[in-house]
This record gives C-alpha cells, sequence and structure tokens, in this order.
C-alpha cells in the first residue's frame, strides 16, 4: 500500500511540476530558480521540528496528516496560476508538507519491511516513486496539452489524497518509545550524523555532489527550449529517461546490504552523475541528451536507496526521525544553494555552460567523497578507533 500510494503521489508530483517548470520558464530563469527553491527551503528549515515530530508521534497517522496538507496546498494553486507570487507562496506551504512526509516515509519503512529487509524496502519504494514519476512526465505532460495547466495541478492535489486513503490500510505503524519521545532533542540526529565518519563522509560527499549536479534542474527547460529545440514533450521524454534510469538504479542498490557497499555505492553514483551530465554538455544532441539522462537517472537511483540504507545501517530506531531528517536538511541544503545558484548563473551563461559547471563539479565531489568514505572506512577497522566509537 505504501508504494502504492507513493508511485500516485509522485505521478502528481512530476505532472505538477513539469507544469510550473515549463509555465515559468518563459517569464524568467529566476521564477523557476524560485519555485524549486520554495519547494526546498522548508526541508532545511523545518528539519529540526520535523525530526522531532516524526520521533515523537506515530508515524503512519503524521504521514497521513502531512500529504492531506500537501494536497490541499497544490490543488489551491490552479486557480492562482495568474499570480507568481502566490504560486511560489503555495508550493512553500507544499513542501513545508513534504518535510515531514519525507522523514516519517524513511523512518516508517523498516516496521513495514522488517529490519533486514529495509534496503529492498527503500528499493521498492524508490521503484514506485520512479514508475509513478515516469508516469507523470510522460502521460501526465499529455494530460497537461490537452487539460490544461490549472487540471494538472488539481489532479496532483488528488494524488495526496489517494496516498493518504491507501495508507489508511497499512497496519505497521512506527511509534517512538516514551523514554525518548518525552524530550527528543531538535539537533540530536545533526549530532549524530556528525559524531559518526562513515555516516558524515558520506552525507557530506552526497551533500556536495548534489549541490553541484542540481543546477540542471533549473537549466533542464531552457537546454530543451533553446539547445534541443523541443518542446513540454520532449522535456518529458528526457525526464522519463531519467526516471527509467532510476528504477535501475534502485533495483542494483536493492542487493547492497553492509556498510562499505552501501557507503562506496554512495560515492561512486557521484562521480556516474557528473559523467552523465558531462555527456549532453559535450554533445547537445537528442539522443545523446537521452543517454546521459538515463545513466544520470541510475546514479540518482543509487544514491537515493543507499543515503537511507547507510542512515539506518548507522542510527538506532529510537533516533532515526531525527537522524532522516538532519540528512535531508544537509542534502536539502546543498540541493537549495545549487539550485538558487542556477538562477543566476543562467543569467549569464547558457545552458549548455551550466551543464558543463554543473557535471564537472560533481564528478569532482564524487571523487572527494570516494576517497573520504575510503579513510573512514579504513579507520573504523582499526581497534584504537572501534574502541573510540564504542565508547
Amino acid at each position: 500500500m505504501t508504494a502504492a500510494g507513493a508511485a500516485v503521489s509522485e505521478f502528481g508530483n512530476s505532472l505538477s511540476l513539469l507544469v510550473l517548470l515549463f509555465w515559468a520558464t518563459p517569464i524568467s530563469s529566476l521564477l523557476v530558480a524560485a519555485i524549486l527553491v520554495a519547494e526546498l527551503l522548508p526541508l532545511v528549515l523545518g528539519a529540526p521540528l520535523a525530526g522531532v515530530l516524526v520521533d515523537r508521534l506515530p508515524n503512519r497517522r503524521l504521514l497521513i496528516v502531512a500529504l492531506l496538507f500537501q494536497g490541499v496546498a497544490i490543488a489551491s494553486i490552479a486557480p492562482l496560476m495568474g499570480q507568481p507570487a502566490f504560486v511560489v507562496a503555495l508550493v512553500f506551504l507544499s513542501g513545508c508538507g513534504r518535510a515531514v512526509a519525507q522523514p516519517s516515509t524513511s523512518a516508517l519503512v523498516p516496521h513495514i519491511a522488517g529490519e533486514e529487509e529495509a534496503t529492498r524496502g527503500y528499493a521498492w519504494l524508490g521503484t514506485a516513486r520512479s514508475v509513478g514519476n515516469i508516469a507523470g512526465v510522460t502521460g501526465g505532460a499529455l494530460l497537461a496539452g490537452i487539460f490544461g495547466h490549472p487540471a494538472a495541478l488539481l489532479i496532483d492535489g488528488v494524488t495526496f489524497f489517494l496516498y493518504a486513503a491507501l495508507l489508511a490500510f497499512v497496519r505497521s505503524e512506527r511509534r517512538p518509545s516514551g523514554e525518548h519521545s518525552a524530550r527528543p532533542s531538535a539537533l540530536a540526529g545533526i549530532r549524530h550524523v556528525r559524531r559518526d565518519p562513515v555516516l558524515f563522509a558520506a552525507i557530506v560527499g552526497l551533500a556536495f555532489f548534489v549541490g553541484a549536479v542540481v543546477v540542471i534542474n533549473v537549466a533542464d527547460p531552457a537546454f530543451v527550449r533553446f539547445v534541443l529545440h523541443g518542446d513540454e514533450f520532449l522535456l518529458g521524454a528526457m525526464q522519463a529517461c531519467w526516471m527509467v534510469g532510476i528504477l535501475a538504479g534502485n533495483r542494483l542498490a536493492a542487493r547492497l546490504q553492509t556498510v562499505p557497499q552501501v557507503a562506496y555505492a554512495l560515492a561512486i553514483s557521484g562521480i556516474t552523475t557528473g559523467i552523465a551530465v558531462l555527456i549532453p554538455a559535450t554533445f547537445p544532441y537528442v539522443v545523446a541528451a537521452g543517454t546521459g539522462w538515463l545513466i544520470g537517472g541510475i546514479s540518482n537511483g543509487v544514491d537515493n536507496v543507499t543515503m537511507n540504507a547507510i542512515v539506518r545501517l548507522r542510527t538506532p530506531d529510537e533516533m532515526r526521525g531525527r537522524a532522516f531528517a538532519a540528512v535531508g536538511s544537509m542534502v536539502t541544503g546543498a540541493n537549495l544553494l545549487g539550485t538558487a545558484a542556477a538562477g543566476v548563473l543562467l543569467l549569464f551563461m547558457g545552458p549548455r555552460a551550466v551543464f558543463a559547471l554543473g557535471g564537472a563539479g560533481a564528478l569532482l565531489s564524487g571523487l572527494a567523497c570516494l576517497v573520504f568514505v575510503h579513510r573512514a572506512l579504513k579507520r573504523e577497522k582499526s581497534p584504537a578507533e572501534a574502541g573510540l566509537l564504542s565508547n
């Protein structure tokens, strides 16, 4: 039920994001960046509070409330598309619901799938989301073309209500224990990540290469429109290539079990992401761009699963809500900075140059992540370091 609901919700998400970005592109690259920033900012600013809520309240019920809130916010955009300021504000409100929904889902998965099968659970969740995304950027683009942009946003609002309804049939629940939920510290998740050398190296590396590569999110519509000379249907097809890649990456990552496997795979995904983005920057043709988007999607699928898996493997259950929120805040913060930077960069350089800059940054960040993860794992194997960590 959880995976099916995620697929339905992601269909609506990808549909509305495609519509909003293509709607905003002719107006201003700054409006494109503003929409993406509004979506991400609550995940950064609200992470401490969201983590406390997830470690204090029953997660399934909390997730249902967050989804209903998102649905109302997105559906409210439909009649206000002539007012960019209101659109950005409502996207921000939807992001507030997402800030709670993401750590709730991540913390709930091990209770649904079981601890031993949690990595596979994250992979199945990612697979469902990928299927929903593929449907959203392909069939969703068609729906938007036929029925118009406001109708597409109303459809997205309905998907959140459907997801919430499906969760009502899920019996598994994560109920934080009274010992830890009485006075949970909002910053405990951040301190936990900082004190774990392996987790810290992996997540900081992930944040750096996400921050570098995310510039293409803002440049995507302009790249398709002005470099590939396509329309929203080509943009949807390119994004579908990325989502198909995520689908494959999720299945590859589902096989990973140990901390070294997960950590190394996460670092390598940064390297391959950089290579993927450099392909369309170097060869600005539809086939080359589709190939790059596919490889980038595979890498994205791997890092999505491995990010959740390494947090689970390195964090006790009673504080996973705060840990997932902290990690989400770090990665989303980098995403936010990269997104804001891209809006400015597009004022001074073309989308192809932005792709080259983002790809090179991701490649270098992935290499650095691999080095630091290897050092952290090597230090952990020494008896002295192991004794230090156990204390």
